[in-house]
C-alpha cells in the first residue's frame, strides 16, 4: 500500500526530526511518496485539484509537521481549507474522498514528552492538542489512526554542539524506526 506523506516544515534545511524521518521515507519510494508543501509552494498557492488528485492516488495519508504554537505550521492549515472542501472530503456530490481512508500525524515536538500531560507544563497531552485533526478526519469519515511523535528539550545541555547532539541523534535513530514501523501498521 502506497501512502502520501505530506509535510508541512517552514525551514526543513535547519530540521533535524523531519529532515531525517524524509532521508529515511525516500529509501522506499515505493511505498512513500513524500511530498514537501513549503517547497511544492514557495508562494503559498496552492493547486487543490492537483493536490486531491495525489491524495487519491495513494491508499493513505499522514501529516508531518513540527508542532509550532501547539498547533501546524500556517501552510499546513491553508492546506487543509483548501484541499479538504465540500463536494470532495465531505457533503454530497462526491464528498467521500477520505471516507475509510488510514490517515495519521506524524509530529516532532520539540519539547519533552511529560511537559504533555495533564500534570505537566502544558496541562493536556499531545494527542489532546491534536484532537482538531482527529475530528477533522472524523468528520470526513477517514480512518484515523493515531500520531506518531517525536519528543524534544527546550533547553540545550550546554556542552559542545557534538556532545548535545549525541543523544538526540540515538533518540532519533531509534524513533525513525518507530516511524517506519508505525506508518507500516496503518
Amino acid at each position: 500500500m502506497r501512502t502520501l506523506i505530506v509535510v508541512a516544515h517552514p525551514s526543513i534545511e535547519t530540521s533535524i526530526v523531519n529532515k531525517q524521518w524524509i532521508k529515511e521515507l525516500k529509501k522506499y519510494p515505493e511505498v512513500y511518496t513524500v511530498h514537501e508543501l513549503y517547497k511544492q509552494y514557495p508562494t503559498e498557492k496552492i493547486d487543490a485539484e492537483k493536490e486531491r488528485l495525489l491524495i487519491e492516488s495513494h491508499e493513505n495519508l499522514v501529516l508531518q509537521f513540527p508542532i509550532q504554537w501547539f498547533n501546524s505550521p500556517s501552510l499546513l492549515k491553508k492546506w487543509l481549507d483548501e484541499v479538504f472542501d465540500y463536494g470532495w472530503a465531505y457533503g454530497s456530490n462526491g464528498g467521500d474522498k477520505l471516507k475509510n481512508r488510514k490517515v495519521a500525524l506524524a509530529v516532532s515536538a520539540g519539547i519533552r514528552a511529560s511537559d504533555y500531560s495533564e500534570n505537566g507544563r502544558y496541562g493536556h497531552t499531545l494527542e489532546q492538542i491534536l484532537i482538531p485533526f482527529e475530528t477533522t478526519f472524523f468528520y470526513c469519515q477517514a480512518d484515523y489512526r493515531s500520531i506518531h511523535a517525536f519528543y524534544g528539550d527546550e533547553q540545550k545541555p550546554g556542552g559542545t554542539e557534538e556532545e548535545d547532539l549525541k543523544p538526540v541523534v540515538n533518540e532519533l535513530d531509534r524513533n525513525t524506526k518507530e516511524y517506519l514501523a508505525f506508518l507500516n501498521n496503518l
